[in-house]
């Protein structure tokens, strides 16, 4: 579904990634693991379009998106969901989540889609109506996924969805990925903490300094205490 061949990316004169190469299957959960300034987001931001200066190849179902803005990769079905939410303020969660359609071909069925969305996510079924910032953190990161799940997505980039979270939320959260996948949901997953993530994986790749410097399947990698200690840890 997703092949990223030699992306390279700049911030300004500063080289951030260097020939990252990787592909996700359709149905699959793939995730990037590596330490904080690797290059993980960056990944995740280039192949959505969100970086200015970047080389390389992306195809998405096929076809190279490299060349085209955001909103077109938005529209071909790639979906991203940034670490700061970006929740925006003073708007209620049912507005929130209509932001997630106004690029949608499928905006006709707002109130179909939204009603859809908030059986998949009942905390948020239980709070149209609020005022979106002042629900939780891990609420709001919940309601982050359901903006970009609400224009369903072919494959949808999760940006360290558990930071900040409390633990049982962030354990609702990944029990929520394993039923997008069952559902047919493509993930591309960043997250820091590296043993959840490999447990509802299918491969992951490690990224250091800016490259992909293993790929193995997540039980593998999961079994792999020293990769994890060169790569992974604090």
């Amino acid at each position: 579904m997703l092949r990223v061949e030699k992306l390279n990316a700049w911030y300004g004169s500063s080289h951030v990634l260097q020939d990252i190469s990787l592909d996700v299957n359709n149905g699959e959960i793939v995730c990037l693991i590596g330490r904080n300034g690797a290059g993980k987001t960056t990944t995740l931001k280039s192949i959505i379009g969100l970086i200015d200066k970047t080389a390389g190849r992306v195809e998405f179902e096929g076809r190279e998106v490299l060349s085209k803005p955001a909103h077109a990769r938005f529209g071909a079905g790639l979906a991203y969901v940034p670490e700061e939410r970006r929740i925006v303020p003073g708007l209620s969660v049912r507005e929130n989540l209509r932001l997630g359609l106004v690029a949608s071909p499928n905006k006709k069925k707002e109130a179909e889609l939204i009603d859809r969305t908030a059986t998949i996510f009942p905390r948020l079924a239980e709070r149209l109506d609020q005022v979106a910032i002042t629900m939780s953190g891990g609420e709001q990161q919940m309601l982050a996924i359901a903006r970009a799940m609400i224009s369903d997505p072919k494959l949808i980039m999760l940006d360290e969805p558990s930071e900040g979270i409390m633990p049982v939320l962030v354990d609702e959260m990944f029990e929520l990925f394993r039923n997008m996948k069952a559902q047919g949901t493509t993930i591309l997953l960043v997250e820091q903490n590296v043993e959840l993530a490999l447990s509802i994986a299918d491969r992951a790749y490690v990224v250091d300094q800016g490259t992909v410097v293993h790929h193995a399947s997540a039980s593998e990698l999961l079994a792999d205490a020293e990769i994890q200690e060169r790569y992974c840890s604090v």
